[in-house]
């Protein structure tokens, strides 16, 4: 049975966040997993410059946490991360500036990766996807922590562990995989297959502050006061998304998980340590406006892809908030976006749903819509 610790906390405030690190770290070992020499690579996730305390990217100080923990031991501290859009040096410093890694970083003599390189690899148990680029220092890496934030997600419903292992693809090749995989269901079993191969030693969740309703970028900041850990990102997956209130199995990611045995299928099936789950729980928890088309599949074969692109919510771009910036344009796996009159505009019938343009959107003005008969 996979183990995951909950601990409730409500502040980044370091002298509260260190201890519960390291009585994480305590717990599980990861102390004598670590030793003088070794190059631990920390994964946050920076989905796109943000301030932290819009709840969009993981905490500089929750990180800065877990790698002063990691220096005890006499390893070094590797901060590693592909946003969405180009990756390329000079964005990334600028990335991890706008996020409040850099003075944090240099603070603690930690390293931040800006060389940018990635190479093509195959996945030897991939099912969904045989090969996909992949970031340097995530191959190989002598240990490798996984550090997401609690977020929704307009696409896969739920992002934490396994989703945030999607990071380790270079920038602008993310959409070309979402343009690979368009389905959620497809999508979801190519995440599944980067987790598997990728394989980080451990997970720490960032849920101090989370994010609800239209994640991972355009929802809003809960003060959700939650750390969660474990070895298995799986694990830690299926304890957050039942903590939210959603059934893990209707999460496609962690429903293949388990069918491939990768982690548990219920909550029932992880040891939880740490605070009272029932303490911690927040089933009012908003969640994204994912797709619902459970309906679809009782209609006859050939209405299917009609009813099921009827019922899709799709990105809609709010014109009067558009600066015209094109980061949307510049994301879209599908080259649906135009810049018309320094706005942008969406082809709705080229839109494959992925989301990548409001997840960009540095001034969350793409909202997600769906019919609006389907909210009764």
């Amino acid at each position: 049975m996979e183990t995951v610790l909950l601990k409730q906390l409500r502040t980044y405030d370091p002298d509260a966040l260190e201890p519960v690190i390291d009585r994480i770290f305590r717990t599980f070992g990861v102390y004598d997993d670590l030793r003088p020499g070794m190059t631990a690579v920390l994964k946050p996730n920076l989905i796109l410059r943000s301030d932290p305390a819009a709840a969009a990217v993981t905490h500089p100080l929750f990180v800065q946490a877990v790698g002063r923990c990691v220096q005890k031991t006499g390893a070094r501290v590797l901060i590693a991360e592909s946003p969405g859009g180009p990756y390329a040096p000079g964005v990334m410093r600028g990335h991890f500036k706008g996020c409040g890694y850099t003075q944090m970083a240099e603070a603690n003599g930690f390293l931040l990766y800006t060389d940018c390189q990635s190479r093509e690899v195959a996945l030897p148990q991939g099912r969904r996807c045989r090969q996909a680029p992949i970031v340097e220092p995530f191959l190989g890496a002598d240990y490798l922590i996984d550090l997401p934030k609690v977020k929704t997600h307009s696409m896969v419903g739920y992002s934490g562990a396994v989703k945030n292992l999607f990071g380790c693809v270079p920038g602008l090749q993310k959409p070309e995989l979402h343009c690979r995989f368009p389905e959620r269901g497809d999508f979801s079993e190519m995440l599944v297959d980067l987790a598997e191969f990728l394989a980080p030693q451990f997970t720490v969740m960032d849920g101090i502050w989370a994010m609800e309703g239209d994640g991972p970028t355009g929802g809003d900041r809960r003060e959700l006061g939650l750390v969660a850990a474990g070895r298995n990102p799986f694990a830690a997956d299926v304890a957050v998304a039942a903590l939210l209130g959603m059934v893990p199995e209707n999460v496609d990611m962690l429903r293949i998980g388990a069918q491939r045995g990768l982690g548990p299928r219920t909550l029932g099936e992880v040891e939880l340590l740490g605070d009272d789950f029932a303490a911690l729980a927040a089933p009012d928890f908003r969640k994204a406006k994912v797709s619902s088309t459970d309906f679809v599949d009782r209609l006859p074969r050939a209405l299917r892809p009609m009813a099921k692109k009827w019922v899709t919510p799709r990105p809609k771009i709010d014109r009067k908030r558009c600066v015209g910036c094109g980061k949307c344009a510049e994301s879209c796996p599908q080259h649906t976006i135009t810049l018309v009159d320094r706005k942008a505009q969406i082809d709705s019938s080229r839109c494959i749903r992925c989301f990548c343009c409001q997840e960009m959107c540095p001034q969350h003005c793409i909202q997600v819509k769906r019919l609006s008969l389907l909210k009764l």
